[in-house]
């Protein structure tokens, strides 16, 4: 199947200005600022007077649903595929949270396979806040090393609700999914939920500098501002650091824009949403006060917002897709737009909207309109 957009103001993420995409299957075979000879058949997508991005990469999603601090009715339910859509994400990480009892890695793994049969493409990580980590095989390893989908493996650090583990157990854990990673020709992420305790990154930053193990496997995500002095100092020892996008996003980007200005490594920086994950409000003795949860929509509203903080577009836009894919070691298949990558867009319109949606080749929202839902879904 071919399609073709036209008349598009390409940014990939760099700004290439006007530019027709030529899509076979599930893989862009040409950009050029004018495509005249196309296949019988051709599917056309106009765009003249909008912009096309890359397909967003959100890493960090509860695609079976997180939460569940304040009790049974607290859990979040699953990610549907029509909110990917939706948020112009064609590529994500699914993940477990707090909860590991209600919550599985079976059912993870097996939501993550759905996700990649309707028609994005999903990963996900084992493990979860809970210490031994949860796992399918029993083994943190074998899960990377035999599960497709499996990249890496999520823990929480610096929270209340973490296990507290030890440096020695995370140097072993980083260790396992390191040589897992290799023997597979995967990342190997340890994926590190990272609350506002009093540790911090102290502890991730003294295993970098005191073991042999690449910073690259170490990613802390809900990075803020308490958090910038770690920020500063662990990127600049070469990791990544990830924000959590957030529906207020104007003070989010404030703290973006402050690390930053700091000279943080621009390309070391990502955003994630949480999305499906609950966003609990804690009072002064760790008592839950108040409780929601994030939605995949504000990954985009983020890169919105510093736009409007007078951030081009094509530097907001690394931070969802090339700064991520290449952290995830998915960079040029995901992550931008040039030949010979995954045929992932989104055509936003004037005002930023997201109007239509290609992931893996198929047009999955065209104007506004979703084409193609989950099964069950009204």
């Amino acid at each position: 199947m071919f399609v073709c957009v036209k008349n598009a103001d390409l940014y990939s993420p760099d700004h290439l200005g006007k530019r027709d995409i030529l899509i076979c299957n599930d893989k862009v075979i040409a950009i050029e600022p004018q495509i005249t000879v196309l296949p019988e058949g051709c599917r056309i997508i106009d765009a003249a007077g909008r912009r096309v991005i890359p397909g967003l990469i959100d890493q960090h999603v509860h695609i079976t649903g997180g939460g569940g601090e304040s009790g049974f009715t607290s859990r979040v339910p699953e990610l549907r595929f029509s909110d990917s859509v939706k948020a112009g994400v064609t590529t994500l990480v699914g993940l477990l949270g707090t909860d590991s009892r209600t919550r599985s890695v079976q059912n993870l793994i097996a939501k993550t396979k759905a996700l990649n049969e309707e028609g994005i493409t999903a990963y996900c990580l084992t493990g979860a806040y809970e210490i031994p980590s949860p796992t399918l095989t029993g083994s943190v390893g074998d899960d990377i090393m035999f599960l497709q989908e499996v990249i890496g493996v999520k823990v929480a650090i610096s929270d209340h609700r973490s296990s507290n583990l030890t440096k020695e157990e995370m140097i072993k854990l980083a260790s396992e999914a390191r040589i897992a990673g290799l023997l597979s020709k995967k990342p190997g992420v340890v994926h590190m939920h990272t609350g506002v305790g009093r540790q911090g990154l102290k502890m991730i930053i003294d295993i970098v500098k005191t073991t042999d193990i690449p910073i690259k496997h170490f990613r802390p995500t809900h990075m803020r501002k308490i958090l910038e002095d770690d920020v500063v100092e662990f990127t600049a020892l070469g990791g990544y650091a990830d924000y959590t996008s957030n529906e207020d996003a104007d003070p989010k980007s404030q703290e973006i824009l402050d690390v930053l200005a700091r000279g943080i490594p621009e390309d070391h920086l990502t955003i994630s949403s949480d999305s499906n994950g609950s966003m609990p409000k804690w009072g002064p003795n760790k008592e839950l006060i108040g409780i929601t949860y994030a939605k995949m929509t504000s990954l985009f509203g983020q890169i919105k917002s510093l736009v409007r903080n007078e951030m081009p577009l094509e530097r907001a836009l690394c931070f969802v897709t090339r700064n991520v894919a290449q952290a995830l070691e998915i960079y040029p298949r995901k992550g931008c737009l040039a030949p010979d990558s995954d045929a992932d867009l989104v055509v936003i319109g004037p005002e930023m909207e997201i109007q239509t949606v290609v992931a893996k080749g198929q047009v999955l929202m065209e104007e506004g309109e979703v084409l193609k839902k989950g099964l069950f879904e009204d």
